[in-house]
């Protein structure tokens, strides 16, 4: 059989890679990493330079039409986890070119190949902001263009899944994703509580749903090549129930090298005021900008009852996903 991986060279498709050859891949079978970089090139996750044996690697860009050598077989297997993700950091165009115009590519591909199984990772941005739970029956109502593009490729593979009755789609919509190479949100955490330079901004209850990527991963392979079914799925990847900014610093301080450090509390109205003014000047390097400060200050509140509801266990809790990682990076800090 064949694991098709559109977007195999960024974060979460290198640990997808990792997981698969380790545990799933048999004789016979091969995984291709579609992507329009390379491991090791600028963009995709820092320090992964070596490509994985028995991999195969093609540039491939998910915006065009879709076309490469394959001996289809009927097991194959897509993940769909390519698109233009970090926000704010785009122009709006790249979230729609890429994230809507490539999910139309790929489950053409699949039309064209009679590919039975695709996962697709969503998001949790189509829920939008607000400080309400979200389960995934809640009604989306994306406020970004990211949220809005993510939806729509949604719905392009769920119009692809209803075509024929033996087709299956797995849509994951995962809270915030951390872990080696990750390079975002935790990662500016952890340098902003050892750099003394990270504050909670307003209050320290702000809800912030989230997965380790070993977790994410390890489901995907449960729910994607474990398991089967008819018709599609749509699941918030979260701890049950997410976790506090509080309580994610805590887990991270006791994990890692931070034991001690002290995080005051500061007036959000304040801290998006020395962003604004420090932005421009040097704020891009330790990720002070008002767009983040206020995304700080917004719950993500996802609700996980329906995967914790599953036969799925989880293999880390808060804490051990912050220790595992840490000793991934040879207790040198969390990158």
């Amino acid at each position: 059989m064949n694991y098709i991986i559109f977007g195999g060279s960024g974060f979460i498709g290198t640990h997808l890679i990792h997981l698969l050859n380790k545990e799933c891949v048999k004789p016979g079978d091969k995984i291709y990493d579609l992507d329009i970089v390379m491991p090791g090139e600028e963009g995709v996750v820092p320090g992964v330079v070596e490509k994985n044996e028995g991999v195969e690697y093609i540039r491939l860009d998910v915006r065009k039409s879709i076309n490469f050598e394959f001996s289809h077989t009927p097991d194959d297997i897509i993940f769909n986890l390519a698109a233009v993700h970090r926000t704010p950091g785009h122009p709006d165009k790249a979230y729609f070119e890429t994230n809507i115009r490539g999910a139309e590519n790929v489950v053409a591909f699949a039309e064209e190949h009679g590919i039975k199984k695709i996962l697709f990772t969503s998001s949790i941005a189509p829920y939008g902001a607000a400080e309400e739970l979200k389960k995934e029956a809640t009604l989306p109502m994306p406020n970004t263009p990211y949220g809005i593009s993510k939806l729509v490729a949604e719905k392009i593979h769920i119009g692809w899944v209803e075509k024929e009755n033996d087709r299956e789609l797995t849509i994951v919509r995962p809270g915030i994703v951390y872990g080696k190479g990750e390079h975002g949100n935790m990662t500016r955490l952890y340098k902003g509580i050892k750099g003394h330079y990270y504050f909670y901004a307003g209050r320290k209850d702000t809800v912030k749903a989230c997965i380790y990527v070993k977790e994410l991963v390890q489901f995907m392979k449960y729910h994607v090549i474990d398991n089967s079914f008819k018709g599609y799925d749509i699941i918030n990847c979260t701890f049950e129930p997410a976790f506090t900014i509080e309580q994610i610093c805590e887990a991270m301080k006791a994990s890692t090298d931070l034991k001690g450090k002290k995080i005051p509390q500061i007036p959000g109205g304040l801290l998006i005021a020395a962003a604004t003014v420090l932005g421009p000047i040097g704020g891009k390097k330790v990720g002070i900008n008002p767009a983040r400060v206020k995304k700080l200050m917004v719950s993500t509140n996802i609700s996980g009852k329906k995967l914790a509801r599953m036969d799925y266990k989880f293999h880390y809790t808060l804490g051990e996903s912050f220790k595992d990682w840490f000793l991934d990076c040879n207790k040198e800090g969390l990158f």
